[in-house]
């Protein structure tokens, strides 16, 4: 059985009160490439950014108003890093034409040397999608659609093309091509319908923190679906672990935290590979960017080995 692979998103560029640090709301760019040179170090395999246009008033307070753009963060972590891939966990590429999201990730693939991993979802935020004249009411097959034509218009061809209900488009050469041959494209969700999507139509699944109880039967039925439909590549299964800190904290970590020496850690997170999980992504308590620079290093060096 092969090792789990770990990855993490960001800090600082969403700031949801859901998960954010306190330390996190007078941070800064040069936090984020902190961070990010500290997962590229430290062999974690991506590092992640969400993906939200505006906020609504009704929302702010719970999920903030603070949430970078995915593509130009991205981009401007490549340039400081050398091996960690960059996931957008989750695009909305729903709010775009496929057409304009193609273009700007194929160029984040160009100009990193191929290290995109593109992750879709629905999204959520009715306001969002009405300012942006997008249609909140079908996303779900809007996202279906976009996912096909968004196949289409990072793959090989300088002049890609794709006839489906809602986009139509043939003759429109875009160059750069994308680095990789072949774009893995990462389904986010964890309904019924995200499930099945992953499963027909994606190459990885990034579920929306599902606890561990519940990770065995999605990832069957996801398993089965693909069988089902007669779908025999690889998929990419990820898990949102809990929240991680590697030694014994001197501070008050919360109740879910999982803390200990690191063969306690791993042999928490081994579980998770048991449960048919190919990477999980991981979160760090902190109270200041060394802090969780210092645990990133402490994990990639102590507890990934054994994982």
């Amino acid at each position: 059985m092969s090792a789990l692979a770990y990855g993490i998103q960001l800090p600082v560029q969403s700031q949801s009160t859901l998960y954010t640090e306190p330390w996190e709301t007078e941070a800064g760019p040069e936090d984020l490439v902190a961070v990010a040179r500290a997962a590229d170090a430290a062999g974690f395999a991506y590092v992640a950014c969400c993906d939200h246009v505006g906020i609504p008033r009704r929302l702010a307070p719970a999920m903030s108003t603070v949430w970078y753009d995915p593509v130009a963060t991205l981009a401007h972590l490549a340039a400081v890093t050398a091996r960690v891939r960059l996931l957008s966990h989750v695009a909305v590429v729903g709010l775009r034409h496929p057409l304009l999201t193609a273009k700007q990730y194929a160029t984040l693939d160009h100009l990193s040397g191929g290290r995109l991993v593109l992750g879709v979802g629905a999204g959520h935020v009715r306001e969002e999608f009405e300012a942006l004249g997008a249609d909140f009411e079908r996303r779900g097959a809007v996202l279906d659609e976009c996912i096909d034509a968004l196949r289409a218009a990072l793959g090989p061809d300088e002049f890609p093309e794709h006839h489906g209900k809602r986009y139509d488009f043939a003759g429109l050469g875009q160059r750069p091509r994308p680095a990789q041959p072949y774009v893995p494209l990462w389904v986010g969700g964890s309904s019924p319908a995200a499930v099945r999507r992953a499963a027909l139509k994606g190459d990885g699944w990034l579920p929306q923190g599902d606890p561990r109880e519940r990770l065995p039967a999605v990832v069957a039925r996801l398993r089965a679906l693909r069988e089902e439909a007669g779908v025999e590549a690889p998929c990419t299964i990820g898990a949102i672990t809990e929240p991680l800190y590697v030694g014994r904290p001197g501070w008050d970590v919360g109740r879910r935290t999982v803390s200990g020496p690191p063969r306690v850690l791993a042999e928490s997170l081994r579980a998770y590979r048991a449960m048919g999980v190919d990477q999980i992504q991981v979160r760090f308590r902190s109270r200041g960017r060394t802090e969780l620079t210092d645990q990133m290093a402490a994990f990639g060096a102590e507890v990934a080995p054994d994982l």
